[in-house]
């Protein structure tokens, strides 16, 4: 399915809940022994993909660190890629339902992919039971995996983190703490659990028109432990982004515009404890929680202007890079590798420009494995050709 050529010598809610700190430090503890065990990120060298969206059964082999996927719409590129995404963070990129990545008529799934001497299995079975097993050995919860092989995805719909809602931008600071800051994610399950919890309260008291004030309490205070640490952990984050956009923004759009981007927290003003309060009377009208960090968003603007407001196609298209590859850097940085670039459909959305800086920046300038799909052999070989690397075409 593949030909290789040489030219010149790319989160919490499926997850499950820990209350343990002794667990949670168990996990860290793990992790940190995980990573010095990889060294380095290793490579993706072959998968394996049966039953999982169009594909019935089919097995790649990847001997290049620069790889171009092509093939006409419909025959799989995307799923491919997803299907890599799915064995980083035990879920698909695209779809929120397992049963939605099944092959349609059929039972179950399996993914088996190999990262050098690392082999990670996926089985989805028809009953909806999922296992997930790393050379062999099953995960007790699926939190383990998340940062281990991390990956970094562009594609098509991406757009909507800049145009679409504070969800998209709080999802996209949430990939990226997840995967270097195990408690983080921890602190994450538990937040979206107990919300969920409190909502589901506040609609209880509106149903039978007894409010347990007690109960409320001992609810908010299991809200709030976790809430200010991914508060401060965004907080921190979002000052680090900021000079990696600006310098991917100036690189990939070839000017000086001015990026510029805030963390807009309810907790900026108010601490916590206060802020549940001060929300209440409207939570009860509402039977839904209004203040807390699944509130946050980031605020862009672009030379002093809202950014999605004033924002030109291209200007969109260069920011949205920007952050992509901002959280790649933040990845490797943190990680001491690079982790794995998964770039969907990407010359259909710059323009010749914006599109040599993107390929001579993860091509040349990154020294992770990059995926780059296209519907044009031609274009995709003539693109590595000029940058001079190593690379392998495969044709679906």
């Amino acid at each position: 399915m593949g030909t290789g050529k040489s030219c010149g010598g790319k989160i919490a809610d499926s997850f499950e809940v820990n209350h343990s700190d002794n667990t949670i430090l168990k996990d860290t503890i793990y992790s940190m022994h995980f990573l010095c065990y990889l060294a380095s990120m290793p490579g993706l060298s072959k998968i394996t993909i049966t039953q999982f969206k169009n594909y019935d059964v089919a097995t790649f082999n990847f001997s290049e660190r620069v790889i171009g996927i092509c093939g006409s719409n419909g025959r799989g590129k995307t799923n491919l890629l997803d299907a890599i995404y799915y064995l980083c963070f035990t879920k698909s990129y695209f779809t929120k339902t397992d049963a939605m990545n099944v092959q349609f008529s059929k039972d179950g799934f399996r993914l088996e992919g190999q990262f050098a001497d690392n082999k990670i299995v996926c089985i989805h079975r028809g009953t909806g039971k999922k296992e997930f097993y790393l050379n062999d050995v099953e995960y007790t919860k699926f939190s383990e995996h998340i940062g281990r092989f991390p990956a970094v995805m562009v594609a098509p719909d991406d757009v909507e983190l800049i145009t679409g809602g504070s969800e998209e931008r709080r999802r996209y600071i949430d990939t990226v703490l997840s995967q270097v800051d195990t408690a983080y994610l921890q602190h994450l399950i538990i937040y979206n659990k107990v919300l969920q919890q409190r909502n589901s309260l506040l609609k209880r008291f509106a149903d039978t028109g007894n409010t347990d004030w007690q109960l409320l309490e001992v609810v908010d205070g299991q809200l709030i432990q976790p809430g200010n640490y991914i508060y401060q952990k965004r907080k921190e984050f979002t000052a680090a982004l900021l000079p990696l956009v600006q310098q991917f923004y100036n690189q990939i759009a070839n000017n000086e515009e001015l990026v510029t981007l805030q963390y807009e927290s309810q907790l900026n003003e108010n601490d916590f404890h206060t802020l549940l309060n001060q929300c209440r009377q409207k939570d009860f009208i509402l039977q839904r929680s209004n203040g807390g960090i699944h509130k946050d968003d980031i605020g862009i603007q672009l030379n002093g202007q809202v950014f999605k407001s004033t924002a030109s196609q291209g200007q969109r298209k260069s920011l949205l890079f920007s952050l992509k590859l901002a959280e790649f850097e933040m990845l490797k940085s943190n990680k001491g590798f690079a982790p794995l670039l998964l770039l969907d459909d990407v010359f259909e959305k710059l323009d010749d420009n914006r599109m040599q800086q993107l390929l001579h920046w993860v091509c040349k300038q990154n020294d992770g494995q990059v995926f780059i799909t296209d519907t044009h052999k031609d274009r995709l070989e003539d693109a590595f050709t000029n940058l001079e690397t190593s690379y392998q075409v495969i044709e679906l």
